[in-house]
């Protein structure tokens, strides 16, 4: 009898165990599904609510404004309107909207893993999208292999339903600017993040450029990841008006077209008449 029971134990297969993922595999993980939406559709619109703040810490109106975004995303040009009381609109203006750089940050739909530009780019310049280090993710033995080469985690935290990551490049620190990620555990879907950034006093690059810590609060459009807030804080010794100040992307929609004269700035003239507000 105590064989038998001894012989149908044996024969009931042990419990399987899921090993955890290791803190340099989640992260790839998690870049693997923020990529997972990309490319982002053709186009979008958004309006930016940018508000600062003086040095007396109360709001800034001069540095203040709302301005609406067309975007194409195959090569990031965009047409841009001033927003101004009482719905009224501004002349139409050709933009580029990207972080690290002499404009406002964006879209919305911008690749938060991207690494910042070498070099500041002039507003006409479109940018060059740069092969990801996770691009072409080698497959062993029908298993894809999730390999990190930007970024190593410095520590990784439960905190309730999320995985607290902080992490430090690798290489090129001016760079990758990632530095926190706040995540689903389950899902690796990306919540939030601490960015590094940059102010530039000048275009061009040619003044003064002070370091801003960007916290990025993420969101979800039909299923694509979007930037939805942003506080910044400027640091390296800035102490002029707009140390502090915040950005709202509101109104994000992806049409499914828009005109090609929205993204040719020599044709803005013409259409006075049928100009987006």
């Amino acid at each position: 009898m105590l064989a038998s029971v001894l012989l149908a134990a044996a024969l009931v297969p042990a419990p399987s165990t899921t090993p955890t993922p290791s803190p340099k595999r989640i992260l790839g993980l998690i870049r693997e599904a923020f990529h997972a939406h990309r490319p982002p559709p053709p186009y979008e619109t958004y309006t930016l609510i940018r508000a600062q703040k003086a040095t007396n810490g109360y709001p800034d109106p001069t540095g203040s404004y709302t301005v609406h975004f067309w975007v194409r995303n195959s090569d990031r040009a965009a047409l841009s309107r001033m927003v101004y009381r009482d719905d009224a609109r501004g002349d139409l203006t050709f933009d580029r909207p990207a972080f690290n750089e002499d404009r406002d940050p964006g879209p919305p739909t911008a690749d938060v893993f991207e690494p910042a530009p070498a070099h500041p780019r002039p507003i006409t310049e479109a940018p060059t999208p740069e092969p990801a280090a996770n691009a072409a993710l080698p497959v062993i033995g029908g298993v894809r292999a999730l390999l990190e080469f930007d970024y190593q985690v410095v520590s990784m935290d439960v905190e309730g339903d999320e995985l607290h990551l902080k992490i430090e490049p690798i290489r090129d620190v001016e760079r990758n600017r990632l530095r926190e990620l706040w995540v689903d555990k389950r899902t690796y879907e990306l919540h939030k993040l601490v960015a590094t950034d940059k102010l530039f006093l000048q275009t061009g690059g040619k003044g003064p450029v002070y370091p801003v810590v960007f916290t990025v609060t993420m969101g979800d459009v039909q299923g694509y990841p979007v930037v939805t807030d942003i506080h910044g804080v400027v640091g390296g010794g800035y102490d002029d008006d707009g140390r502090i100040v915040d950005y709202k992307f509101r109104d994000i929609t992806f049409p499914a077209t828009l005109p090609a004269w929205y993204f040719d700035p020599r044709t803005y003239a013409q259409h006075k008449d049928d100009a987006p507000s």
